[in-house]
C-alpha cells in the first residue's frame, strides 16, 4: 500500500516513509490510497486488544513485518504504560448506551491510546529506509497532545520533541503536565495565541522549504506528533474495532449488528478514525461529531461552509478550543473521491478568506455520515450532574460535551458509543462545578474531593503534580517560533 497527498503536490510513498515525513512538506496530508478490508476474525471474543491492534495496524502498515508491528504494539500496550489490562474498557451507562474509555494510558487522555506506539512506529520507520538524520518532532497542542507526546517520546534516540502551547489556553493540570517532564530530549514552549495559532506556526514551520534544506544540511529533520501524521492517526482506528468486538463479547449487539459512535472532537482526528474503521468494514451506522461553543464543524456539517472566521472561546473544555481542524482536509479527500483539485480549492480558499464551500454532492455524502451538533459549557455541567447522580458515573468535561449532544438527538437505530477522551481528574474544578453546582479554583483540592465523593483512586498521572519540578516554562509570541526551533536545534548539535 502506498501513501499520496490529499493536495496531489507530492509522489506516492510506502506507509514508513509516510510516518517519518509527517506532513507533506509543501502542504496537503498523507492518506492510503486505499483502505484494508477489516478481518472478521479480529473481531472475535478470544482476541486480546494486543492482538487487535495488530491485526488492524497490518492492514495498513504494509512494508511493516509481522515481528515489528508486533514488537511496536508489544511495547505500547502493556500494564506498565496502561492501568487497566483491557486497554479501553468499555462500560455501559445504560440498556443502549456505552463509555468507551481512553484515558487509561500515563497522561489520562485518548491520545496516549496512539502517542505510546507512535514513538517506536517513528524508529522502526527510520531503521527501514536507513535513515540517520536527527529528527525534531515539532507538536501544537490544545492541551493534551503535548503531555501525550512527552511521555511517549522522551530520552528516544535520535529524535527530540518541541510543544507548542496557548499561554492561558489550557488547565492548569495540563500546563503542569507539560512544563514538568523530564527527558535530555524534550522542549516546551508557551505561545501568546490560541491552539490556531500554534497548529498554523508548526504547519509554517513545516512548509518552510529554506528551512528543512538547512537543517538537512545538518543531518536534522522535521516530523509531527500531532495527528496530521498518519503513524498518530491510524492506531486510532484499532479502538473503534476493539469496542465493538467488546459489545459482541459482552453480548450488547449481535454480529453484523450496526452501533453509533459519539465522538467530541477539535480537530477531527478521533472521529476520522472511526470513519477508516467504518470504511474498513466494521458496522457503523452514524458518526456523531459532537462540538463545543467553538462549533465551526457543526456549523460545517449543518451548511456545508466552513467558516472560520468567528469568536474564539476559551471553554471548560479545553481540548476541543480549536477552529482550524486539520483531518477535515482528509475526510474531504475521501468522500470526494481523492479528488485533489477541489481540496486545493478549498483550503486555498480557506488560506486567504478563512473559509471555503462544499458542492452539493459533497455535502450530501457528509450527511450521510456525519451528525454533528454543539454543546454550551452550562449543558456540559448538567450532564456531568445528571450522570453523576443517576449512575454515579464521572465524565469530563470533553466526554460530558459527547453524552449532552447524544442526549439531546432523536434516538438512533443501534447501540450508543460514546467515546471518553479523558479522566475526570484532569479537569477536576470543572467536573465538581458540575457535581455540586459550586466553583472553585483549586485544582488540586478539587482532585482530592471528587476521589473522596466518586470513591475511585486519583489518576496517576495528576497525583502529587503540583510537587514536582517546573522544568520549562518560556514564554514566546507566534512570530518567535521559527526562531525558537533553530535555537533549540543549534543547541542539540553542541
Amino acid at each position: 500500500m502506498v501513501y499520496i497527498s490529499t493536495r496531489g503536490n507530492y509522489p506516492p510513498v510506502s506507509s514508513s516513509e509516510a510516518i517519518s515525513i509527517g506532513m507533506v512538506p509543501q502542504g496537503g496530508l498523507f492518506v492510503p490510497e486505499s483502505v484494508p478490508e477489516l478481518k472478521r476474525s479480529l473481531l472475535e471474543s478470544s482476541v486480546s486488544y494486543q492482538e487487535l491492534a495488530s491485526g488492524v495496524l497490518s492492514g495498513f502498515l504494509s512494508d511493516f513485518t509481522t515481528e515489528e508491528i508486533d514488537y511496536c504494539v508489544k511495547n505500547a500496550y502493556n500494564n506498565d504504560t496502561f492501568d487497566d489490562s483491557r486497554i479501553a474498557p468499555m462500560v455501559q451507562l445504560g440498556n443502549n448506551t456505552s463509555i468507551l474509555e481512553l484515558w487509561h494510558g500515563p497522561t489520562a487522555a485518548f491520545k496516549d491510546m496512539a502517542l505510546q506506539i507512535m514513538p517506536y512506529l517513528l524508529q522502526v520507520s527510520k531503521e527501514k529506509n536507513h535513515n540517520s538524520a536527527h529528527t525534531v518532532i515539532l507538536v501544537a497542542t490544545s492541551g493534551d497532545t503535548g503531555k501525550a507526546a512527552l511521555e511517549g517520546f522522551k530520552d528516544c534516540k535520535d529524535i527530540s520533541i518541541i510543544v507548542f502551547y496557548p499561554e492561558g489556553g489550557v488547565s492548569e493540570i495540563q500546563q503542569l503536565q507539560m512544563s514538568t517532564t523530564d527527558g535530555s530530549n524534550t522542549y516546551v514552549l508557551a505561545v501568546k495565541g490560541n491552539f490556531d495559532d500554534c497548529q498554523s506556526g508548526v504547519k509554517r514551520i513545516f512548509s518552510d522549504l529554506n528551512l528543512r534544506k538547512e537543517l538537512a544540511s545538518k543531518n536534522f529533520e522535521f516530523s509531527s506528533a500531532n495527528s496530521i501524521n498518519w503513524g498518530r492517526l491510524c492506531p486510532q482506528i484499532v479502538y473503534y474495532v476493539h469496542s465493538y468486538a467488546t459489545l459482541l463479547n459482552q453480548k450488547v449487539i449481535h454480529p453484523g449488528e450496526q452501533v453509533n459512535f459519539c465522538v467530541p472532537t477539535g480537530n477531527f482526528g478521533n472521529i476520522l478514525a472511526g470513519y477508516y474503521a467504518k470504511r474498513m468494514g466494521l458496522p457503523i451506522n452514524k458518526l456523531i461529531c459532537a462540538s463545543n461553543q467553538n462549533n465551526v464543524l457543526a456549523d460545517f456539517f449543518a451548511t456545508g461552509t466552513y467558516d472560520a472566521n468567528r469568536e474564539f472561546f476559551k471553554t471548560n473544555s479545553p481540548s476541543m478550543d480549536i477552529l482550524i481542524s486539520s483531518n477535515l482536509e482528509r475526510f474531504l479527500f475521501e468522500i470526494t473521491g481523492h479528488d485533489s483539485a477541489k481540496i486545493n480549492e478549498w483550503y486555498d480558499a480557506l488560506s486567504k478568506t478563512g473559509r471555503f464551500t462544499v458542492d452539493t454532492q459533497t455535502k450530501q455524502a457528509m450527511d450521510s455520515l456525519i451528525i454533528a451538533g454543539w454543546i454550551d459549557e452550562k449543558q456540559v455541567l448538567e450532564t456531568i450532574k445528571h450522570y453523576f447522580s443517576e449512575t454515579s458515573y464521572l465524565l469530563d468535561t470533553h466526554t460530558a460535551v459527547g453524552a449532552a449532544l447524544c442526549r439531546k438527538l432523536p434516538p438512533l437505530s443501534g447501540h450508543m458509543v460514546i467515546t471518553s477522551t479523558a479522566s475526570p481528574y484532569k479537569f477536576s474544578c470543572d467536573v465538581l462545578a458540575g457535581i455540586t453546582n459550586e466553583s472553585y479554583s483549586d485544582e488540586f483540592e478539587c482532585i482530592r474531593r471528587i476521589s473522596s465523593l466518586s470513591n475511585t483512586p486519583q489518576h496517576r498521572a495528576v497525583a502529587n503534580l503540583r510537587e514536582r519540578k517546573v522544568i520549562h516554562s518560556d514564554i514566546i509570541t507566534i512570530e518567535e517560533m521559527k526562531e525558537s526551533v533553530r535555537k533549540i536545534i543549534d543547541s542539540i548539535r553542541q
